[in-house]
């Protein structure tokens, strides 16, 4: 349920994003207010308190992050106290991000390997994936040991297996069915 109020509320604030040509901009502030917001666990349980009322949230809001970030984005916090949506900030952030990334051909994913790849491989890997997707494609490296060798590639909901565990077990399963 909340990734669907994410999800509209995301796309309105895009929309204005779009209509001002501040779609990364918008990104950067809302990103900037949920980091903020996570590292201050004290001062988000306020935002998201019933016991707050929502003017006071609105000033709070107003004085902290009233000079950092656009008046469009000042007014989408406000709105978002007004719904009584605050939790749901870091899934708008998120959904926002995935609308930016489609208008700008960008597909984010994960190399996991079992030691760390070079700044030199990721951009090799990147642009390899990237011919084959048609899509401009940024890895994060994740380094798990239990992987041996080789690397996972994770791209939204597709998953491309080069690792030697995976063919490790492959061969253990033919082997067993041919034993058996």
């Amino acid at each position: 349920m909340i990734n669907l109020i994410a999800e509209r509320y995301a796309e309105a604030l895009f929309q204005v994003g779009e209509e001002t040509n501040s779609t990364t901009k918008l990104y950067e502030e809302i990103n900037a207010v949920v980091e903020a917001l996570k590292s201050n666990k004290d001062f988000y349980g306020v935002l998201k308190s019933p016991l707050v009322t929502k003017g006071d949230k609105k000033d709070l809001v107003e004085k902290v992050f009233g000079s950092q970030v656009s008046a469009n984005l000042n007014n989408f916090l406000k709105i978002i106290i007004d719904k009584d949506r605050v939790s749901a900030i870091e899934a708008v952030e998120k959904s926002y991000k995935e609308l930016l990334n489609e208008k700008n051909n960008i597909i984010e994913g994960t190399a996991i390997t079992a030691v760390a790849m070079s700044q030199e491989e990721i951009k090799q890997l990147e642009a390899k994936l990237s011919s084959k997707y048609n899509k401009n494609v940024t890895l994060e490296n994740k380094v798990d040991e239990s992987i041996l060798g080789g690397v996972l590639v994770r791209l939204g909901n597709e998953e491309i297996d080069g690792t030697v565990k995976t063919r490790l077990t492959k061969m253990k399963d033919q082997l067993s069915q041919v034993i058996s």
